[in-house]
């Protein structure tokens, strides 16, 4: 895991077999901007050699927050270090927790919908009411009763949602029955399990991972974790938990300036500044999740359980009076 706090670019013209590149690479250092300006430097040589050899090449490194595709570290302000643990701001302002070797899994739940059960209130009413009147007087009855179908439909089909929704276990449910199940599946595991605005998080205690282990990827999908966190855990080679609330859940305006992207031009800073201040503010009004439960195994690692006190510290996650965002 690398989330470097000083950044540089480099950038050249070469001619090749004829045709004009400009080659950018990026370089970053956790100890200043001159070594960060130098290792721009030297990847810009090698990116310049692969040109000539090959007569092509990826002309720029991207500047997105995540960047594993590419080979590149975690783009994002770093806010604290403890140990080898990182605070970082991400793109639209809220603090991350990473971690190169502490199991989270970040479970995401899709609200139940209703909208099969509408569209399908809405043909068969809308149907049984045309055939109804077709068969009652003609095309005007049918023309009638399709509309009568349609008008019953939407209440109908609320009524049906409500119905079934009573008889089946919400998303949020099943999704923690699926967290029992890989508990029950792997009970040598201390799992802390807590709730998210869009579903649940958890954290393994009693052993660390390599996050780009087939284990780790396994468990991860076990738990139906977000494909996207997934990937980001492989490419990125470290764990991730957000401890801060997100802006727009707390009724804040977006980050300014618009990208946060890290690093931006320093004409921006004071601007940027002035946004994290008033989401400080209002941030300590929220918890980023609450604690739950804990599932399996009481055994604990001294460096998970560091871990957790700063990600329940940062997330507040002990204050369950606090709404969730």
């Amino acid at each position: 895991m690398i989330v470097p706090e000083f950044w540089a670019e480099a950038s050249e013209r070469r001619r090749v077999d004829g045709r004009q590149f400009t080659v950018k690479r990026f370089g970053w250092s956790d100890s200043s901007e001159a070594e960060a300006r130098q290792h721009a430097q030297t990847r810009l040589a090698e990116a310049l050699e692969e040109l000539v050899e090959r007569g092509t090449v990826r002309r720029v490194d991207h500047k997105v927050t995540y960047n594993g595709a590419e080979g590149l570290p975690i783009r994002e302000e770093v806010v604290a270090r403890h140990g080898d643990v990182v605070i970082s701001r991400n793109g639209y302002g809220a603090l991350c927790l990473n971690t190169s070797d502490v199991f989270f899994a970040d479970i995401d739940v899709l609200p139940a919908s209703s909208e099969l059960y509408t569209l399908t209130a809405i043909v068969c009413l809308a149907t049984l009411g045309w055939l109804a009147g077709s068969s009652a007087g003609g095309l005007g009855l049918a023309l009638a009763g399709g509309i009568v179908g349609l008008l019953l439909a939407l209440p109908l089909a609320k009524l049906l949602f409500a119905a079934v929704m009573t008889w089946r276990k919400s998303p949020e449910e099943r999704a923690l029955a699926n967290i029992r199940r890989v508990s029950m599946a792997h009970p040598q595991l201390n799992l802390q399990v807590y709730r998210t605005p869009m579903g649940y998080r958890v954290l393994v205690l009693n052993e660390t991972f390599d996050p780009t282990s087939e284990r780790a990827l396994k468990l991860l999908s076990e738990f139906n974790s977000d494909p996207r966190y997934i990937a980001m855990c492989r490419n990125q080679r470290c764990f991730r938990a957000r401890v801060s609330p997100k802006p727009w859940r707390m009724k804040l305006d977006r980050m300014k300036p618009k990208s946060g992207v890290w690093p931006i031009r320093q004409d921006r800073m004071a601007e940027r500044q002035a946004w994290v201040e008033r989401y400080q503010q209002k941030a300590g009004d929220f918890a980023a999740c609450h604690y739950l439960m804990q599932l399996g195994a009481d055994t604990r690692t001294d460096q998970a359980e560091r871990v957790q006190a700063l990600h329940d510290d940062y997330s507040q996650a002990h204050r369950t009076s606090l709404p969730v965002a």
